[in-house]
C-alpha cells in the first residue's frame, strides 16, 4: 500500500511518500524541491541527499534534489524582454559575466495543498502563488500560480508542474530542473562505473558570458560520448554542455544512467515541452552531476531565433511540463 506522512525534516515540513518499492521526499517548504528518491529494493539513491540542516539546501537549492527553476539559466545584464515589456531582474551574477543566474521560485515556501495515497500509490500535490507579496514582483510585476503535483509508484516519481499566468501581461515561460543525480547513484559502487546515455541533436555553442553565440556544431567526438554511452558523468570537468533535445528509438526524451558492474540503471524521461539539455558537474569532483532539461534555450526571451524554444502566455493560460524517474534493468 502506498502512504504519505507530514514529518519534519532537519527543521523544515516535507512530505514522506512510499508507494511501488520507492520513497520519496518533498520539501515543499523548500521549493517543492524532491530532496529525495531512492528505489528501496534496489538500493539506489536518485538524488544528491545527505541528511544534513535544511538550511544548507535553502541556501544553494540548485545543487541538491529535484529543484524546480523558473525563469532558469543565465540572462544577459539581467534583462527579460517579451512582446509588451522589458524586466531588470538583480544581477547576481557578477562582471565579466553580469546576469541573473537561475530566478526565484526554487527558493521559495510553497503551499502544500494534499496529499495521500491509494492502492500502491501515493502522490503530493503543492503550489506558490507569485504576487505583490514576493519581493521580486517590484523588478517583475507578472502575478502567476505553479501548481505541483508528484505521484510516487511501481512506475517510480512522476513529476508535473503547470504555470498559469494571472496576469494582463505577457509572461515570459521558460523552465527547467537543476536535477542533481547522486554519484554513485547504486549503494556500494564507484563513480568510474557509472555512464549515461542520451540522444542529441546539434551543440549550441556558448560565449565567454555563457550565452548563447548562435552558433551551432554537428556532434563532435567528445559529445558522441553522451550518446554512444562511454561517458562517465563525473570525475572530469562537465560544463554547460548545451544540446538540442533528440528522441530516442522508441520516441523519448531521456537520460539512461548505469552502472557498469552491477547492470543497475535509471531512466530519466521528460516531455515534449522541453527543448534542451544541459549537463553540468560542478567541476566533476563533488559526487553529483546535472542533466538539467530546459524548456527554452538559456536568455530565450532575448534570442531572435527560430528554435529558441521561447514561451509567452496570456492571461489564464497554462503551461505544463512533465517528467518521469524510474529504476531500469
Amino acid at each position: 500500500m502506498g502512504k504519505t506522512k507530514i514529518t519534519d525534516w532537519n527543521g523544515t515540513r516535507v512530505v514522506e511518500m512510499q508507494a511501488g518499492g520507492y520513497t520519496a521526499t518533498v520539501a515543499f517548504e523548500l521549493g517543492s524541491n524532491v530532496i529525495r528518491l531512492h528505489d528501496d529494493e534496489h538500493g539506489i539513491e536518485f538524488f544528491r541527499y545527505k541528511d544534513q540542516d535544511s538550511e544548507v539546501i535553502r541556501q544553494s537549492a540548485e545543487v541538491w534534489g529535484l529543484p524546480t527553476l523558473y525563469l532558469p539559466n543565465r540572462f544577459r545584464d539581467g534583462i527579460v524582454k517579451t512582446s509588451d515589456g522589458e524586466y531588470q531582474l538583480p544581477v547576481n551574477i557578477p562582471p565579466p559575466e553580469n546576469t541573473h543566474l537561475h530566478g526565484f521560485l526554487h527558493k521559495r515556501v510553497h503551499n502544500l495543498v494534499a496529499h495521500g495515497a491509494a492502492a500502491d500509490e501515493a502522490f503530493v500535490k503543492t503550489s506558490y502563488v507569485f504576487d505583490e507579496n514576493d519581493e521580486m514582483f517590484g523588478c517583475f510585476p507578472i502575478a502567476f500560480t505553479a501548481e505541483y503535483t508528484f505521484k510516487l509508484s511501481k512506475n517510480g516519481l512522476d513529476y508535473k508542474v503547470a504555470l498559469t499566468n494571472n496576469s494582463d501581461k505577457a509572461m515570459p515561460v521558460s523552465m527547467a530542473t537543476h536535477t542533481a543525480m547522486n554519484s554513485p547513484f547504486v549503494e556500494g559502487a564507484e563513480e568510474k562505473d557509472q555512464t549515461i546515455t542520451v540522444n542529441l541533436g546539434k551543440k549550441c555553442l556558448l560565449d565567454d558570458r555563457n550565452l548563447p553565440s548562435l552558433e551551432f556544431a554537428e556532434l563532435s567526438d567528445y559529445d558522441k560520448e553522451y550518446v554512444n554511452g562511454t561517458k562517465t558523468p563525473t570525475l572530469s570537468i562537465i560544463n554547460n554542455d548545451m544540446y538540442y533535445i533528440e528522441k530516442n528509438a522508441a520516441g523519448e526524451n531521456a537520460v539512461v544512467l548505469k552502472d557498469k558492474k552491477s547492470g543497475k540503471g535509471i531512466k530519466y524521461t521528460v516531455g515534449d515541452t522541453y527543448k534542451f539539455w544541459i549537463f553540468w558537474n560542478d567541476n566533476g569532483d563533488k559526487g553529483y552531476f546535472c542533466p538539467e532539461p530546459m524548456t527554452g534555450m538559456i536568455d530565450c526571451p532575448n534570442i531572435s531565433h527560430p528554435d529558441s524554444g521561447y514561451v509567452e502566455i496570456k492571461k489564464d493560460e497554462k503551461f505544463t511540463v512533465t517528467q518521469n524517474f524510474k529504476t531500469v534493468k
